[in-house]
């Protein structure tokens, strides 16, 4: 019998061990294999294993149906989750606030971007400052089932099941930007190429994304097609025939999530995917410096928002890559290959996918956002490879969080559906979000040469605050003496 992934490894330690918190400082103890490799892909938590016996009768028994797909084809136990389901939906919805709204002076549009006719495209979600009462229109969460059936493949779970799920908990959710909102002239806006993480795609960093809009920031947050998203798709240019036998709308092709097959290599293929990412990242700058000069570029959605409106409207000087966990891995990539980078953020930096010959060609300014629960010892050991010279290097961890408290499924998740997948950790979702993009701002000030109060928080990326550290809070072995060079 072949030995099973090093991801279906960690899968199987997760299902079958209590999650017990360690103290600060500590990392869980892991074999040496295991030790250079994980957590491995798990980037959208997966369902945990057993919970402490304070666990309600309903998040134990959707739980159950969870971790049970398979026994959930005869139409007694589908009923079940299906009302189990419900409950939990009807839970968040009386506990929960929505994603939260930027806190900057701006308002806030968004639209969706789309090029070419194949997976060599770009694809890409724009956050930006826009004219107030140009649009009534909400934005849409997540905007196809789709992406419900891809989280649920992501997540080893029927899609049928999966589905009905998260249309039944996110199916309603918005996100705070007004869709197709008028572009606001008058001023030139730094511009952020945000990458997301395994298993995501691009509309579920909303909470960042509006707020570094709406304190003046251009964000486009691209969607990757090296199939680590749950699901992605383009247009094909050959259009579907309708039933009469007529030319209908251009046809969808839907990408989803490639998992590890059985004994995979899986840094060879992190590590082409976290190249394709980058060039993707590229890719998108390119196309908003296009959309920036005036050159006419064509959406192939059907949207009706007019991109001349971005004319002369981006700093080219002042432009940052970001993004989370693979998105971070995918940032320093991105700045290894393009100097139009001028910084860069990583949250929660998962290094496996690069390549150590990566890490002397990234000479730009980064700052390292962690959180309290995902890293661990040769994963932050990677991250120090990366000092350069006199070019600075910030680390600071938020204190009760986890790798989770980035995206938004964070703001969006009861006691049920966020105990089961390990969404949410001890300190409040909006304080957390609110510390790491405070933090972010005092960065990009500081480095893109902004004339902004962001520096008001520049404390916190000395480590100073309630709720960080300087640094890290994993306890690291002794660095062997460098020799002189």
């Amino acid at each position: 019998m072949p030995e099973a992934s090093l991801e279906g490894q960690w899968k199987m330690r997760k299902g079958l061990r209590d999650p017990v918190p360690l103290p600060s400082g500590q990392a869980e103890q892991r074999s040496p294999e295991e030790e250079k490799h994980f957590p491995q892909s798990y980037h959208l938590a997966q369902p945990q294993g057993h919970q402490s016996s304070n666990s309600s009768p309903l998040e134990e028994e959707l739980k159950n149906c969870w971790q049970s797909p398979k026994e959930l084809v005869s139409e007694a136990p589908r009923a079940k989750f299906q009302e189990l389901a419900c409950q939990s939906a009807k839970e968040m919805g009386s506990s929960l606030e929505r994603i939260p709204e930027g806190k900057g002076p701006y308002s806030v549009g968004c639209t969706d971007l789309m090029t070419g006719h194949s997976i060599q495209g770009s694809f890409l979600r724009l956050y930006y400052p826009s004219q107030i009462g140009t649009s009534d229109e909400e934005t849409i969460w997540i905007p196809n089932k789709e992406y419900y059936y891809g989280l649920s493949d992501f997540l080893n779970i029927n899609r049928t099941l999966g589905g009905f799920f998260f249309t039944c908990n996110f199916g309603s959710v918005t996100c705070p930007a007004k869709w197709n909102a008028a572009f606001k002239l008058g001023e030139k806006y730094p511009l952020i190429i945000f990458s997301h993480g395994l298993g995501a795609f691009r509309t579920l960093y909303s909470a960042i994304c509006t707020e570094m809009a709406s304190r003046g920031f251009v964000v486009a947050a691209v969607e990757h097609r090296d199939q680590s998203s749950s699901a992605t798709y383009y247009l094909n240019e050959k259009p579907a025939l309708g039933a009469k036998g007529e030319a209908s709308e251009l046809h969808k092709e839907w990408i989803y999530y490639r998992k590890l097959k059985a004994g995979e290599d899986e840094v060879a293929l992190r590590q082409q995917q976290v190249q394709q990412r980058a060039d993707e990242c590229v890719r998108a700058l390119d196309l908003m410096l296009d959309i920036n000069s005036g050159k006419q570029i064509v959406n192939v959605l059907p949207l009706n928002f007019n991109w001349m409106l971005l004319k002369d409207s981006i700093d080219v000087q002042k432009i940052a890559v970001m993004g989370h966990s693979f998105g971070a891995a995918t940032t320093i990539e991105a700045l290894s290959k393009n100097v139009q980078f001028k910084c860069g953020i990583a949250l929660d930096a998962w290094m496996l996918p690069l390549c150590e010959e990566v890490y002397p060609r990234v000479r730009q300014p980064l700052l390292f956002i962690n959180s309290e629960k995902f890293q661990w010892a040769l994963n932050i050991l990677e991250i120090k490879k990366l000092n350069y010279k006199d070019t600075e290097r910030k680390m600071i961890t938020i204190k009760g969080t986890v790798h989770q408290s980035f995206p938004d499924f964070t703001f969006l998740t009861g006691n049920i559906v966020g105990k089961i997948f390990g969404l949410k950790g001890q300190l409040n979702p909006n304080t957390a979000i609110d510390v790491s993009n405070k933090a972010s701002l005092a960065f990009l000030q500081k480095h893109l040469g902004l004339n902004k109060d962001f520096d008001q928080w520049d404390s916190l990326l000395e480590g100073k605050g309630h709720d960080v550290i300087p640094g890290t809070n994993i306890d690291l072995p002794p660095m062997p003496p460098q020799s002189k060079q």
